[in-house]
């Protein structure tokens, strides 16, 4: 028995009730901006995080952060719009960060 996704379902995954989103650092988190990424084909991703501890070990440590339920993440695509939302996924900053120093 296979425990894969079946790549022809068009069946998304379950979000959780809420994500943790990357955003600015601005002290007033209503200023805050959702920070989104280019990944390698164009198209615009949105990383979100199941709990505050794997933003902290997918993301940058000391991200600042906007907990997001399903409305919120549609007020943020509908405003800013995205074409993938990732959950959980480790977008590749830190290697980043770490070639920079």
């Amino acid at each position: 028995m296979s425990t894969s996704p079946d790549p022809s379902s068009t069946e998304r995954p379950e979000l959780p009730p809420v994500v943790y989103v990357p955003t600015t650092d601005e002290a007033d988190p209503s200023t805050r901006r959702v920070l989104m990424h280019l990944v390698a084909d164009g198209r615009t991703a949105l990383y979100t995080y199941s709990a505050l501890d794997r933003l902290r070990d997918h993301y940058l440590p000391d991200s600042s952060w906007i907990l997001c339920d399903g409305t919120a993440l549609q007020r943020i695509h509908d405003e800013t719009p995205y074409d993938l939302l990732f959950v959980d996924v480790d977008p590749g900053l830190r290697d980043a960060d770490e070639d920079a120093r």
